[in-house]
């Protein structure tokens, strides 16, 4: 990893998903590994043409974020890594290809909607590895009802 400081920067998107929450688990035990530092980062928008949704004005984001990173780190009981979150307003591939510019590694979830959902909403995890910053790991969720390997 390139050091942009003391230690690395590990940038990881969240947004409580289950996809998201692999990626989380990936980032923690790939600090835990390196050394790095991990940021969480929850970015959210809401979509002018959906109009007005007074009910997300009620959402706290950044209790999301906490949840996330409390759930991620419950399945690493052993990692001792520097955690910091933040939450921003703003559409999530933007903002997390601009923290990238400050990260060593971008790490994003992967939904897998499929072609044409992905044409019509866009891919974060697409945007990401065309203009990240720095080298960008996709962590694909693994399929429902898929028995994850144990490695001892």
């Amino acid at each position: 990893m390139v050091m942009h400081g003391i230690r690395p920067v590990i940038v990881v998107g969240t947004d409580g998903s289950p996809g998201s929450l692999e990626a989380l688990r990936w980032a923690l035990r790939q600090a835990q590994a390196t050394g790095a530092e991990v940021r969480v980062l929850l970015a959210w928008e809401v979509a002018t043409s959906l109009g007005n949704l007074s009910e997300m004005d009620d959402v706290d984001w950044a209790d999301i974020a906490r949840t996330a990173v409390e759930e991620a780190a419950a399945a690493e009981p052993d990692f001792s890594v520097p955690i910091s979150t933040e939450v921003v307003n703003g559409r999530p591939s933007n903002v997390l290809v601009e923290a990238s510019k400050d990260a060593d590694l971008l790490v994003v979830g992967c939904r897998g909607h499929g072609r044409v959902l992905e044409m019509m909403l866009g891919s974060v995890s697409d945007h990401c590895t065309h203009h990240a910053y720095c080298p960008v790991v996709v962590v694909r969720s693994p399929a429902p009802g898929a028995q994850k390997l144990a490695v001892k």
